[in-house]
């Protein structure tokens, strides 16, 4: 059975039994501060296990797209060094939200694997939970009573709380569960040791494909657990093990799955799979990591370096640099897999289609990219064992600034240490990688309270901000938290005018007030569907009624620019085509900013054009037009624009301005006609990333302020330059004849040089058979190389100290004949670390040629006369 047949069997299941089939959520979480990625099936659905609002349909399945390469699953070096361990998966699911539980969970899960699915059921395991005296908790006797009818008891195993009781995390919904484990090994195996006694002990071909978990508590932040009012199921199966049983493998990578991406690599490398530990590893790696990030790039994250952008790139190169050491890719070759991925992926998921051509750049660019890297690390590992004498360990310290500051892998560095005799202090390594890690929880350290309820059962929180700015609303709950040591609040409402950040708007500020008191909100953001208005300080006892008031000038101000970015991107598809995308978006009271997918930079035309465009879409003052509760396929209908990697809910709202120019699903606040944004004014255009490009524009009243400074400016240069007719002509001129000053004075310096490396050639001293020039020089250390090498050309068996000072900066250069560091043993590098403690500096450098810079002008002199005694 194909895995795309696996797929489609499992939800053709669960439908039959009264599930809605819901798509994946996107892979990239945008509106949860706990996650950065999507790792289990459940996470679109934590806002209905909280309780934050009520479940749509009560039965659901579908097949999730996860990552999980940080935080608590951290999986990343696990991956391609085992046959089961994966950054991206599916994640197939079923849940009951308050409807069945345990009996029709276990139930339904057996029919399946074994009716459907064919799994012979003497293979099969099942877990329970056995209980936690220390929590109260008995063993989950109904499990075990319901697998009875279905297995063996001696196949029916106790579990531990850590392998049998499923928690969310710190807090938050809990409760026991059942895994059910499969046995693969062959029949002599199976005889030769009970699977019973391997279950849960790491064994690779004793493995768990699926867990049902039974939700009936909440952790509460001091340890304590909780009944929720419904009871839930939540199970989860790995596609990728599941297809590993079906199609009788006893490797993920050996299914289909997995398949087409080494078949591939197999072809452009040379390499066989299977017959090289360390190339088999790579491909493992490699194919792995290019589904992982494929499918960020689709979902809208771009490899960066801050959050989750940084996981991306982090995964990427590590595919990367295997590729470069094991299989001997020295040149782009990620990229050329999109297209195998696409065929094998793209019907299931339609996002890779729409978005191959991204992908493929940007995997592309980062690629050479990280390529150079790789080349600029192992120069600087290069000329570090050069620098070094006696012991050979690569100090940890060293090791580190690699990885932190050029992305170098550790263990390339070991690789290559290994090669030259050499071993890394690796716990000096890992001790800078422990204080990097600690500094950057202690920015991140967030201490969360438990809520207080004042209107306990109360779900979602109704939005009134499209009509009203002002409202009269009541506290549903409260909680304390803080962060960076600063002490805020959490506040939902039963109602509110305030919009929390979403869709690239900034969250609402404004005041909560009562009784002639006001009370500020400083933020107002969404925890998945949770609406939450942030306070630096709450009322001791809060009033049964408030009024909940919205800062009017900053959200008409920023409807100005989200209205206006509406206008930019359509007006981004008129000028440039429509292969432009939004990729990411920010707007506030004081600006707009516009990531969009375009592989060119913008000519000064077509920013001109696009401007005038959203201009005379302003001066047409064009009314909102507004759809709300409509269904995807009718929002899909009228034309409206959805965003890939965005995550709509069963009815979305459709904002237009002239349906046929801008039609889009947007759940932000928008100006009622398009006047009100005044002027729009493109203030920067440029790269972030490959294919993707950056507008940054202002609206209204900054518009304004930003032509009143190019005029200013402007006028500032006309008086500069005698008040010309034609500034641009007299500006060019003015350039040309800088640059001829700077080709004549180019020309001066060299003769100069030329002229002092004559003068100190005759110079030279014979000191035993060396020809020893120690010279100060005003000059800077780019001019003392070149005066330098052109000694060298002019000196044999020379030994040149260079003791050069440029302003207030010292410096020193030491050139050595290649002769006397044969026959002597000289070493410039050694030498000039050693004269560089007389000008509080330090450098290095190689045997023939070495530099070193300083605080202290005042120790040149000292450095002459010392490198005269070293070969006297």
């Amino acid at each position: 059975m194909k895995a795309s047949e696996v797929r489609a069997s499992f939800l053709g299941f669960f439908e039959k039994k009264g599930h809605s089939i819901y798509r994946s959520a996107p892979m990239v979480v945008k509106n949860d501060p706990t996650l950065m990625f999507t790792n289990a099936g459940m996470n679109q659905f934590k806002d209905i296990f909280l309780g934050h609002s009520a479940a749509d349909k009560q039965r659901v399945a579908n097949s999730q797209k996860c990552l999980r390469v940080s935080g608590k699953h951290n999986d990343l070096e696990e991956v391609g060094h085992d046959t089961y361990h994966h950054t991206m998966f599916e994640m197939l699911g079923n849940w009951s939200f308050g409807d069945y539980f345990k009996k029709e969970a276990i139930a339904w899960a057996w029919e399946l694997l074994t009716d459907v699915y064919g799994i012979d059921p003497d293979r099969l395991y099942v877990s329970v939970f056995e209980g936690s005296p220390d929590e109260g908790l008995s063993s989950d006797q109904e499990a075990y009573a319901l697998w009875k009818e279905f297995v063996p008891e001696e196949r029916i195993l106790y579990g531990s709380k850590k392998d049998n009781f499923w928690e969310m995390g710190d807090t938050g919904p809990c409760g026991p569960c059942s895994e059910i484990h499969v046995d693969i090994r062959s029949s002599e195996d199976r005889r030769a040791v009970d699977g019973a006694t391997l279950v849960n002990k790491d064994h690779p071909l004793v493995i768990e494909i699926w867990n049902l978990v039974f939700i009936e508590f909440n952790r509460l932040s001091d340890g304590s657990l909780k009944s929720l009012p419904a009871k839930h199921v939540d199970t989860g199966m790995g596609l990728e093990r599941l297809c590993l049983v079906l199609q009788d493998k006893q490797s993920n990578y050996d299914t289909d799955v997995f398949r087409p991406y080494i078949q591939a690599l197999e072809s452009l490398s040379g390499k066989r799979y299977g017959e090289s530990g360390d190339s088999d590893v790579a491909m493992r790696v490699i194919a792995d990591h290019l589904r992982a990030v494929s499918f960020a790039i689709a979902d809208g994250e771009l490899p960066s370096n801050n959050k989750a952008g940084y996981v991306i790139r982090r995964i990427l190169r590590r595919a990367i640099r295997y590729g470069y050491t094991f299989l001997g890719f020295r040149e782009p070759f990620i990229n050329g897999l999109v297209p195998v991925l696409v065929g094998h992926m793209g019907e299931a998921f339609p996002e890779l289609k729409a978005q191959e051509e991204l992908i493929t750049r940007v995997i592309a660019e980062e690629e050479q990219t990280f390529l150079r890297t790789l080349s600029v690390g192992i120069q600087r590992f290069e000329q570090y064992l050069q620098s070094r004498a006696g012991d050979k360990t690569v100090d940890g310290d060293f090791a580190f600034e690699l990885f932190d500051t050029y992305g170098f892998p550790v263990d390339l560095t070991m690789l290559m240490a290994r090669e030259k005799g050499w071993e890394v202090d690796m716990k000096g390594f890992h001790e800078g990688m422990a204080n990097q890690k600690k500094r950057s929880r202690a920015a991140a350290t967030t201490d969360t309270g438990d809520w207080t309820e004042l209107k306990p059962g109360h779900q979602d929180t109704l939005f009134l901000g499209y009509e009203e700015l002002e409202a009269e609303v009541e506290v549903v709950k409260y909680r304390p938290y803080s962060q960076k040591g600063k002490r805020l609040y959490q506040v939902v409402l039963d109602r509110t005018p305030f919009y929390a950040e979403a869709g690239g708007q900034v969250g609402d500020r404004g005041q909560l007030r009562a009784n002639g008191k006001a009370w500020p909100v400083i933020d107002t953001r969404k925890e998945n569907n949770l609406v939450i208005h942030i306070m630096p300080e709450i009322p001791s006892s809060w009033p049964e009624q408030l009024v909940a008031r919205v800062d009017a000038q900053k959200r008409h101000l920023t409807e100005n620019n989200h209205t206006a970015t509406h206008l930019l991107h359509s007006a981004l598809k008129t000028v440039l085509g429509n292969h432009v995308q939004q990729k990411g978006s920010l707007v506030d009271d004081k600006r707009l900013r516009f990531d969009f997918s375009h592989f060119g930079k913008m000519t000064t035309e077509e920013i001109r054009a696009v401007e005038r465009l959203v201009n005379e879409k302003v001066r047409e003052n064009i009314p909102m037009e507004e759809h709300r509760d409509l269904s995807m396929e009718e929002a899909e209908k009228m034309g409206a624009t959805a965003l890939f990697g965005e995550k709509y809910g069963e009815s979305v709202r459709v904002v237009a301005f002239d349906n046929d120019f801008s039609s889009e699903l947007c759940g932000g606040t928008h100006v009622q006609s398009t006047g009100q944004i005044g002027l729009f004014a493109i203030v920067s255009e440029g790269a972030i990333a490959a294919g993707i490009r950056r507008v940054e524009a202002v609206t209204g009243q900054e518009a304004e302020a930003h032509y009143r400074s190019m005029m200013d400016q402007l006028d500032g240069i006309r008086q500069l330059l005698k008040q010309p007719k034609d500034p641009v002509r007299a500006v060019e001129q003015l350039l040309s004849q800088n640059e001829e000053i700077k080709r004549e004075l180019t020309v001066m310096q060299e003769e100069r040089l030329k002229h002092l490396a004559n003068e100190l050639a005759v110079k030279a001293e014979d000191l035993g058979g060396i020809n020893y020039i120690g010279a100060r020089v005003s000059m800077d250390a780019r001019k003392a190389k070149d005066l330098a090498f052109q000694l060298k050309s002019k000196v044999d068996r020379l030994f040149l100290v260079l003791a050069h000072l440029d302003g207030n900066k010292p410096g020193i250069s030491v050139m050595i004949s290649e002769s006397l560091v044969k026959e002597r043993g000289l070493h410039a590098g050694n030498m000039v670390r050693e004269l560089a403690r007389h000008i509080q500096g330090g450098g290095g450098g190689q045997p023939f040629f070495a530099t070193a810079g300083g605080k202290d002008p005042g120790g040149l002199d000292k450095v002459l006369a010392e490198s005269r005694k070293a070969i006297s």
